[in-house]
């Protein structure tokens, strides 16, 4: 894995993001922003499942009014998502902790100066959010929706928000498939050092967004790119928090809570281990401490797999061993196993070394 690349630190309310800062996570709510109420309610779900920022969409000036009233009572940083109309980034901009926009449907320059200068007088970092299918007409004649239509559009932008002495940016360049991501993101990469927003945009349902996103944010994150992410999934807002969390441990790149290491279902397999792993990773979910966790079903892999991780099972015929840092701790029958392995986990993580 290489390192994560050097990026300029930006702040999104008490939220750091880039330099050497946790890569946050982000999602959105669906609610109509106006329904004060119910986008509360989302926001709120967000929260308790994790999200470190949350952003809203912003059609209309009744959306743009509602701000004032969901910032008094959320403690996340909020960003306001603007399309088209210029006048409610000027609007949200008095409450909000950021604003993104899209440069192709913003329109010309003069109304990105005004954003600009209502995100300066308010200290508000700005996301240049561009989108391979809503490029500048300019972009899109002369390069198509390809990741150099995108990086193009990107780089004009980033200059002239420096050319206006602006420099609390952030990027993001999605589309909705992961080669053009990909390829758009390594290529924007090396030419600045400003902070990236990650995702493929318009993923699909739970299980393609959840491919699509594994496969785009995962080559990327391994790249060392990336400072924040969101996974886009149309569905449960929960969920894309779960699986956000979920690349960023397995690349590498957060280092909480545990993982599970488990053999795949075989003829093999002594013991009912997808009951066993079902109940370990419920009862397992809240612990933030990294932890490497083993359950092994049969002799083929147990001890060998089991001596490496933290705490471990080898299940038998019948019977099993708990392992602690690949010493064996108990040997009991299977109906106990998985009460002594949670037990011994639990000790774990509330070590404080």
């Amino acid at each position: 894995m290489k390192e994560r690349y050097p990026t300029k630190k930006i702040f999104v309310g008490e939220v750091a993001i880039g330099g050497d800062a946790p890569i946050s996570v982000q999602s959105m709510t669906f609610s109509d922003t106006k329904d004060v109420e119910a986008t509360l309610k989302q926001i709120n779900r967000l929260h308790f499942a994790g999200a470190d920022i949350v952003r809203v969409a912003v059609p209309d000036m009744e959306d743009a009014l509602a701000l004032k009233a969901i910032k008094e009572r959320i403690s996340l940083p909020l960003i306001a998502d603007i399309h088209f109309n210029y006048r409610l980034a000027l609007e949200a901009a008095k409450w909000v902790d950021g604003i993104r926009f899209n440069p192709g449907n913003i329109g010309e320059k003069g109304r990105i100066k005004e954003i600009v200068k209502a995100c300066k007088e308010r200290s508000l970092p700005i996301r240049i959010g561009v989108n391979a299918g809503s490029l500048e007409k300019e972009f899109e004649n002369r390069y198509g929706a390809t990741a150099e239509g995108m990086v193009a559009s990107a780089e004009y932008n980033i200059k002239f928000l420096e050319d206006l002495d602006f420099t609390d940016i952030k990027v993001s360049l999605k589309a909705s498939d992961v080669d053009r991501t990909v390829e758009a993101y390594r290529m924007l990469r090396p030419k600045n050092n400003y902070p990236f927003h990650i995702g493929v945009t318009e993923a699909g349902t739970l299980f393609h967004a959840t491919v699509k996103s594994s496969i785009g944010l995962g080559a990327l994150l391994l790249d060392g790119i990336g400072d924040t992410i969101r996974v886009s999934i149309t569905g449960e807002l929960e969920e894309e928090i779960k699986v956000a969390k979920a690349i960023l441990k397995d690349s590498g790149r957060a280092k909480e809570g545990v993982n599970i290491i488990s053999c795949p279902t075989c003829g093999r397999i002594e013991a009912d281990l997808v009951s066993a792993v079902a109940e370990i990773e419920r009862r397992c979910a809240h612990i933030k401490k990294p932890l490497d966790i083993s359950v092994m079903g049969c002799v083929v892999n147990a001890i060998g797999e089991a001596k490496h991780a933290d705490v471990a099972i080898a299940y038998g015929k019948g019977s099993g061993l708990v392992m602690l840092k690949g010493e064996i701790v108990a040997k009991l029958s299977e109906d106990k196993l998985v009460e002594r392995f949670i037990e011994e986990v639990e000790k774990l993580a509330s070590n404080k070394d």
